[in-house]
């Protein structure tokens, strides 16, 4: 496993198509039925906080997979200018949204795609531009890490895509994946300027503000 801190940036490897992938499907069920994209944080919607970070960290094209309460997330939140994936399938776990997503891709020129969950607010710009920079080509596979230790968001090179969604099941995402390729994941640090706390609990909501 490789592992670095890249500087800053957003520019990548020049001409290296790297899309954003979020992932809010989530019904928030250790929060009482309350739809992750929808808690409110900075006076707008979680997952506008989401489709914000990835824009400001230079991803162009953000696509968005929702699943509960979608049709209130898209008349709450500011997607317009996002490629919205509804994932039917959403209660089985992220794997699915995962695979949604990555299917939402195909055929976009991405040659990658970055990405983050909706309930990790403490990951901001900073931390994804890092990640969006150790972009190479297609066959990149690269993670945030804090301390050493993987976390997110992940990027996954155009090569992996069909792996990941073979991979995918409940609530792993790719973690399967990734593990079987360790040697291949370059670790990028981002524990100087991100938190990689989840919202998954009435108690992780002082988080929000």
């Amino acid at each position: 496993m490789t592992s670095r801190t890249t500087p800053e940036t957003t520019a990548g490897t020049p001409g290296v198509a790297v899309a954003g992938l979020l992932l809010a499907a989530g019904g928030g069920r250790r929060l009482g039925g309350r739809p992750k994209a929808l808690l409110e944080h900075r006076g707008r919607p979680l997952v506008d906080h989401a489709v914000g970070v990835l824009r400001a960290a230079g991803c162009g094209r953000v696509h968005v997979v929702l699943g509960a309460r979608a049709a209130e997330v898209r008349a709450r939140a500011r997607l317009e200018d996002c490629t919205v994936v509804e994932n039917p399938e959403w209660e089985q776990g992220m794997g699915s949204s995962l695979r949604a997503g990555l299917d939402s891709l195909a055929g976009t020129g991405a040659v990658a795609a970055l990405v983050l969950l909706v309930d990790q607010p403490g990951i901001g710009p900073a931390a994804v531009a890092r990640v969006r920079g150790a972009c190479e080509d297609g066959s990149s596979l690269v993670s945030a890490a804090y301390d050493g230790v993987r976390g997110h968001p992940v990027l996954f090179g155009a090569d992996h895509w069909a792996g990941i969604a073979a991979s995918a099941t409940g609530d792993r995402g790719a973690r399967a994946y990734l593990a079987a390729r360790r040697e291949e994941v370059t670790l990028v640090e981002c524990g100087d300027v991100a938190l990689p706390y989840d919202i998954d609990t009435p108690g992780d909501l002082v988080h929000l503000r």
